[in-house]
C-alpha cells in the first residue's frame, strides 16, 4: 500500500465530497434522479407552501433570463384560474427543471428547489448519504489524533449536512468541524482557500485539501495548502503529467500522520 505522510504542520484536513468522500455515482445515479422522479409529486403536495412558492419564483425568474437560450422552458404567471392552470403550471416547472437538469446547469435556482427536495427525502429515510467505506474509519482516526476536519463543496452547506447527518453510516456531522461553499469562493480560485484558512484561524499551511479535481488542487497549492488528489472507481482520469506532480491515494487510509505516532 502507498503511504502518504503528512507534513507535521497539517492540522486541519479539508474535504471535498463528491469522488473525494462519496462515490460520483451516488450524486449522478442517485441524487439527480430522485429529482427528476419526484419533482412532479413534490411540488403538487408542497404546492400552497410559503417555501415553495418562493422557489418557483426563483424558477420563474431564472426562465425569463434564460428566454433567450435554445430549447428554454418557460414558466408562466399564475391568474388563479383553477385546477387545470395549476396543472399547467407545475408541469411547466417540472419541464423547466428537467431542461436545465438535462444541460447540467447549476443555476441557484435549481439548486434551491433541489436542496429543499432532497432535505425532505433525506428526513423522510428516501435517501441515504453514501461513503467510501475507508472515511468515516479514517476521519475518526485524525480527529483522535488532534487533526480538525472541515468540508469544502460547491454543493450548498445545507445540503452536505444533509450528506453527514443521513448517511449509511448514521449521523456522522460531529465528526466534521465545520463546512464551507461556494459563497466563500469558487473551488479553482485560490483566494478561497486563504479565505478558509482565514475562517479556521490557521496559516494556509497548515491545511491538507483532499480532492478528485487537479483545477481545485491547482487553486490550493497556489494558496500553499497542502494536497492530494483522490483516485477513486469513476471519477475522471487523470494525465500522465498530472499523475507524475501530484501526490495521489486510492484511500484515506493511505495518509499516516506523523503526529499520531
Amino acid at each position: 500500500m502507498v503511504v502518504l505522510s503528512v507534513p507535521s504542520e497539517v492540522t486541519v484536513i479539508l474535504l471535498d465530497i463528491e469522488g473525494t468522500t462519496t462515490p460520483i455515482a451516488f450524486v449522478k445515479d442517485i441524487l439527480f434522479p430522485y429529482i427528476k422522479e419526484n419533482v412532479k409529486g413534490y411540488l403538487e403536495t408542497h404546492w400552497e407552501e410559503e417555501e415553495c412558492q418562493q422557489d418557483v419564483s426563483l424558477l420563474r425568474k431564472q426562465a425569463e433570463e434564460d428566454s433567450h437560450l435554445d430549447g428554454a422552458v418557460p414558466i408562466p404567471a399564475a391568474s388563479g384560474d383553477g385546477a387545470d392552470e395549476l396543472e399547467q403550471l407545475i408541469q411547466a416547472v417540472v419541464d423547466n427543471v428537467c431542461w436545465q437538469m438535462s444541460l447540467d446547469r447549476k443555476t441557484t435556482a435549481l439548486k434551491q428547489l433541489q436542496g429543499h427536495m432532497w432535505r425532505a427525502a433525506f428526513k423522510a429515510g428516501h435517501v441515504k448519504a453514501e461513503f467510501f467505506e475507508d472515511v468515516v474509519p479514517a476521519v475518526r482516526k485524525w480527529r483522535e489524533a488532534g487533526m480538525k476536519v472541515y468540508i469544502y463543496s460547491s454543493g450548498s452547506v445545507e445540503a452536505q449536512k444533509l450528506l453527514f447527518g443521513h448517511s449509511t453510516e448514521g449521523d456522522i456531522l460531529e465528526l466534521v468541524d465545520g463546512h464551507f461553499d461556494t459563497n466563500i469562493g469558487h473551488k479553482v480560485e485560490s483566494e478561497s482557500y486563504r479565505k478558509i484558512a482565514n475562517s479556521i484561524g490557521c496559516s494556509t499551511n497548515n491545511i491538507l485539501f483532499l480532492t478528485d479535481v487537479t483545477l481545485e488542487a491547482s487553486a490550493a497549492e497556489e494558496a500553499d495548502v497542502h494536497v492530494a488528489v483522490v483516485v477513486r472507481p469513476g471519477n475522471a482520469g487523470l494525465t500522465d503529467d498530472e499523475k507524475t506532480y501530484y501526490s495521489l491515494i486510492t484511500s484515506f487510509s493511505e495518509l499516516y500522520l506523523p503526529s499520531s505516532t
